[in-house]
């Protein structure tokens, strides 16, 4: 008596199926994986123009003199990157205080919307003159 062992494997349509199913989700794996790499870099971006919006404020406060209304535009080094910030400084109801608007750009042509927005109230410095 020969004794026959059935063997079974797999259909090619089951290998198929199962091929999309690995592809699929493969797929939204590397999507979440660059998804979540550029979420980091814009993070360190916007993080890194605040900063530099936080010591363009902080100049300002340091300088200790009554600030001129108008726009003041410069550039800073930060983390490996040059980033540019204009600075505009204007009246208030209040005499005795100057409000500076500081914007933090990515590029030197300040085309694109800035990365960072500052608004800080400088008062006016001890002994300094009204104008």
């Amino acid at each position: 008596m020969v004794r026959r062992h059935c063997v079974r494997g797999f259909t090619l349509l089951e290998v198929m199926v199962a091929l999309a199913v690995l592809a699929i989700a493969l797929a939204a794996l590397v999507k979440g994986v660059t998804e979540n790499g550029a979420n980091a870099s814009r993070l360190r971006d916007n993080s890194y123009a605040h900063w530099v919006g936080m010591n363009v404020v902080a100049e300002q406060r340091l300088l200790g003199n009554w600030q001129d209304k108008g726009e003041k535009r410069g550039d800073e080094e930060m983390g490996n990157h040059s980033w540019y910030w204009s600075a505009k400084v204007s009246e208030t109801f209040d005499e005795d205080v100057r409000r500076l608007d500081v914007e933090v750009y990515i590029d030197e042509e300040r085309d694109t919307s800035p990365l960072a927005r500052l608004v800080a109230f400088l008062p006016r410095p001890p002994g300094g003159s009204k104008k």
